[in-house]
């Protein structure tokens, strides 16, 4: 993983535009590809980034760009769409880089592993003729939870969280980047599923193809019936 901490500026151009202005902030280069950039605040989240698959080049400035003090330029290019990130670099304050080894992927708390090992013995909730395949798929980036094959034998990757939110998004869009790289497994579909999903995830989800799946965890443990509910 590579950080730097410079002063510098981008404007990120695709299926929306988006310019930041110069400013000192974190540039995360990890060794998946992507890129991402960040502020002192905002919490966990990026100003804006680039997932994989990517290509980083990094070319001088332009006449133009050096007299406004701009040291390198580097270019982010996606390698399945026109999104291209562009980041102008004033002063580099700070750039290292760590190797951080094999990471062995997010130990999932009780109530979400829980969600993972009912949905497992209870497959059919995904819809019917689906067999499941195994629970923690291993890939480069981490397991995905439930790998699994519909009733056509097309498999399918699903993500499970309590709270469904953008990042969960996120984090199943790369798993089916590198998982329909299988010549023995593509093509591969998402599946979201979640106690609760939020609506811009629903969006985003949509967007990218990824199906949703609202989970009722008393209903799937067996201590509420849906069927015998008043209301």
């Amino acid at each position: 993983m590579r950080l730097v901490v410079a002063d510098c500026s981008a404007l990120y151009t695709g299926r929306l535009t988006a310019m930041l202005p110069p400013a000192t902030r974190l540039l995360v280069v990890k060794a998946d590809g992507s890129v991402l950039i960040h502020s002192d605040g905002g919490s966990y989240k990026p100003l804006n980034w680039m997932s994989p698959p990517c290509t980083l080049t990094v070319r001088e400035p332009s006449e133009e760009a050096a007299e406004r003090g701009v040291t390198e330029v580097w270019t982010v290019q996606h390698a399945k769409s026109d999104d291209r990130l562009e980041v102008e670099l004033f002063t580099v304050h700070h750039d290292s880089a760590h190797d951080l080894g094999i990471d062995p992927g997010l130990v999932k708390d009780g109530v979400e592993a829980h969600l993972q090992e009912l949905l497992a013995e209870q497959i059919a909730l995904l819809g019917h003729g689906h067999t499941l395949v195994r629970r923690e798929y291993p890939t480069a980036i981490g397991p995905v939870d439930i790998l699994a094959r519909d009733s056509s034998g097309s498999t399918v990757a699903v993500e499970i969280k309590r709270r469904g939110d953008i990042d969960g998004v996120e984090q199943l869009t790369r798993y089916l980047e590198l998982l329909n790289r299988d010549p023995l497994l593509a093509p591969v579909r998402g599946v979201y599923a979640a106690q609760e999903i939020k609506p811009q995830a629903r969006v985003l989800a949509k967007d990218r193809g990824i199906a949703t799946l609202l989970l009722d965890y008393d209903a799937m443990r067996g201590v509420d019936d849906p069927d015998s509910r008043l209301f």
